[in-house]
């Protein structure tokens, strides 16, 4: 067992170890006075750390993403499973869903700042864009995907329309609602470091610009980048362990 997982870790280490190293080559051959090397990213990363001014972008970064990913699953899974059960509601929601869900959230930027300012808010809104429809659109479809057999054979033994909705309804969208929310905090963690680009004081994408504007300081921009990048991977790696719940399991078995 321990041979098989470090099989299946080494080739990826091994490939990020040769994209450092090539890093490291390029700018020590082109002698770059402004691109920093690894070990100037490295003392970066320590020195933001140590006065703990990581900890507290990263924090703000991660709060303004849970908070507004809640709000949209709040929002997202109810309408998308009345949606998918009701032919009106999906006939008349759809239609205005599938218009603005193309809509990059990038561009709702100058909105959010004419409504909400450069708080913590605009941030927040941005977010809730990026991870609503997804979820909408996923939890309707993972409805409309429910075999109508089951749906028949419950309602012929007279089943209770909640009860209907709880075991056989609910279970059964599992695997989509996780494939959705999974699709959706992805692309909330990508919005909110282009969103706190306009806010004051805080988060990683704050971070990135101030470290530019502040004398020109690469080598915070670029551990900024790569921190950005492991918090997108883990939690790219927590959402994918919810597959392994017992009530979606049956789904990733194949």
């Amino acid at each position: 067992m321990n041979l098989e997982r470090l099989n299946r870790v080494w080739p990826p280490l091994l490939l990020i170890a040769a994209v450092v190293a090539l890093w490291w080559f390029v700018v020590v051959q082109s002698e770059s006075l402004i691109f920093p090397t690894p070990l100037q990213v490295a003392a970066g990363t320590v020195e933001l750390a140590a006065d703990g001014t990581l900890w507290r972008h990263i924090g703000a970064s991660l709060l303004r993403v849970a908070t507004g990913f809640l709000i949209a699953m709040l929002v997202a899974l109810p309408l998308g499973l009345w949606m998918g059960r009701v032919d009106a509601a999906y006939r008349t929601f759809n239609p205005l869903f599938q218009i603005l869900r193309p809509i990059s959230p990038i561009a709702w930027i100058p909105i959010a700042i004419l409504w909400f300012g450069v708080g913590d808010v605009s941030p927040v809104f941005l977010i809730f864009l990026a991870a609503v429809f997804p979820m909408i659109v996923q939890t309707a479809a993972g409805v409309h995907a429910i075999d109508a057999r089951y749906l028949r054979a419950a309602e012929n033994f007279g089943v209770p329309r909640a009860r209907l909705f709880r075991q056989v309804i609910v279970p059964a969208v599992l695997p989509e609602v996780l494939t959705g929310m999974r699709i959706s905090l992805g692309v909330a963690w990508l919005v909110v470091v282009a969103a706190e680009m306009i806010v004051r004081s805080s988060g990683l994408g704050f971070l990135i610009m101030d470290a530019r504007n502040a004398g020109n300081r690469y080598d915070l921009v670029v551990a900024a980048m790569i921190i950005i990048g492991l918090i997108g991977l883990g939690i790219d790696v927590a959402m994918r362990q919810l597959e392994g719940i017992r009530q979606v399991r049956w789904r990733y078995g194949r």
